[in-house]
């Protein structure tokens, strides 16, 4: 596949970095001592969701006027049909834009609202769903976060225990969700409860739409070691939410539950990030205190620069392809088999950066993190490229939803496979 930009897609990444340029707030700028948003598709300094009730005004009107500038292009949510607020853009489109903006170190608006649970009710989610939610999300009016793992279902989400009652119209709901990232802005939450304790563990689950003010939702900080409050645990105490709520079948969440992950981690903001980190590493090392503090093996570290260089390259079309097939695959599952694995590469390659940046100092390295060094990751690296302890956490539970995805695809993998074999649509190997 060619992945050079036509002449219509140059004009367009041309017209995103004139947009860029025009309307985003000048006085939005990055904020070291704010809380981060931990995603890897995010830029340092912003945390859009936090920000937009930020108590500066200065800062709470730029999210709020950014928002505002690409609602109004449908940009928020750039693939999405234009009755729903998006732009109707193609998925070459949708990528140069995400490229762009990462590469101008603005923030994305209402991420997962935007790039998961909204394409997932645009696949499965009914008439009344799509009419309620889609547009708010587009207009960046609502928040949403995940409501999965569970203090005792982290690796093995299956086993979540948080039950959910048919009563009437009602379903009541009792349990705990725990590390729900933006859980303290989210105005919504999409859960996975358990509404039939006797099935097999992955068929008794229900998906489910909730709004945090519903009496009985309370939502609670976990402050990390930093003093941070990056995730929060969520508790239903009775808490009744409209069976008008469901999405997809009664339990048969599960299955709604792995097509939204299927939207996840398509690696566009993470594959620039890592780009910008190893350029800033490389003008670091060129400079007269680089030189001075870093390792004496300068062959060895030139390789490895190069060799992360290359990965990156690779990264780039892997995510073109994943974000393509993903939003090819509406109502087409077999066509999103190889955004999870993509997405887990990312994961992966993410940590090697870092590795590189503490490497090339050498000896240096063990002393302490170095006034030059430090102030490079963090303007542009994430936060857990500079040894932040929540990452740790963070990215096992990023690596659990990436198996999940994987395994859930790899049987339309083998079926694509034997049907082509059949057929001899793969040719002679």
């Amino acid at each position: 596949m060619n992945w050079e930009d036509t002449p219509s897609e140059a004009g367009f990444r041309d017209e995103v970095r004139s947009f860029v340029t025009t309307h985003f707030p000048s006085a939005y700028r990055p904020d070291p001592d704010a809380e981060h948003s931990l995603e890897p598709e995010d830029v340092w300094g912003y945390n859009w969701a936090a920000d937009r009730r930020s108590p500066d005004p200065a800062r709470r009107e730029g999210a709020l006027a950014w928002a505002a500038a690409l609602a109004e292009r449908g940009w928020i949510t750039p693939h999405w049909p234009a009755e729903y607020g998006g732009a109707g853009l193609s998925g070459k489109q949708e990528f140069i834009l995400q490229e762009e903006m990462m590469r101008a170190r603005v923030p994305t608006v209402n991420g997962i609202g935007a790039f998961l649970l909204g394409p997932t009710i645009l696949e499965l989610g009914t008439d009344e769903q799509k009419t309620e939610h889609l547009p708010r999300i587009a207009r960046g009016e609502t928040t949403w976060a995940q409501g999965f793992s569970e203090p005792g279902s982290g690796s093995d989400l299956a086993s979540l225990r948080t039950r959910a009652v048919r009563d009437g119209d009602d379903y009541v709901v009792n349990g705990q969700k725990v590390w729900t990232s933006l859980g303290m802005q989210a105005d919504w939450l999409f859960v996975l409860v358990r509404t039939d304790p006797d099935a097999p563990k992955h068929k008794g689950i229900t998906f489910l739409l909730v709004d945090t003010k519903t009496p009985g939702v309370t939502v609670r900080p976990i402050t990390d070691i930093r003093g941070d409050t990056p995730f929060a645990e969520v508790f239903f105490d009775d808490a009744r939410v409209p069976v008008a709520n469901r999405v997809g079948e009664e339990n048969r969440g599960w299955y709604v539950a792995m097509t939204a992950l299927g939207f996840e981690r398509a690696g566009i903001g993470a594959t620039v990030k890592f780009e910008q980190a190893l350029s800033t590493l490389v003008d670091y090392l060129k400079s007269d205190e680089g030189r001075a503090n870093a390792r004496p093996d300068t062959a060895g570290l030139r390789l490895e620069i190069a060799r992360r260089y290359a990965e990156v390259r690779v990264l780039q079309p892997r995510a073109a392809l994943g974000l393509l097939r993903g939003l090819r695959g509406l109502g087409e599952p077999a066509l999103r088999c190889g955004a999870a694995p993509a997405a887990r590469t990312h994961g992966r390659e993410g940590v090697r950066p870092p590795r590189r940046a503490v490497a090339a100092r050498g000896r240096a390295a063990g002393r302490g993190v170095h006034p030059s060094a430090a102030g490079l990751g963090r303007r542009y690296v994430p936060r857990w490229h500079h040894r932040d302890p929540t990452q740790r956490h963070r990215h096992q539970r990023a690596r659990t939803a990436q198996e999940l995805v994987v395994g859930e695809r790899k049987t339309c993998h083998t079926k694509r496979w034997t049907s082509e074999s059949r057929t001899g649509s793969r040719g002679s190997r």
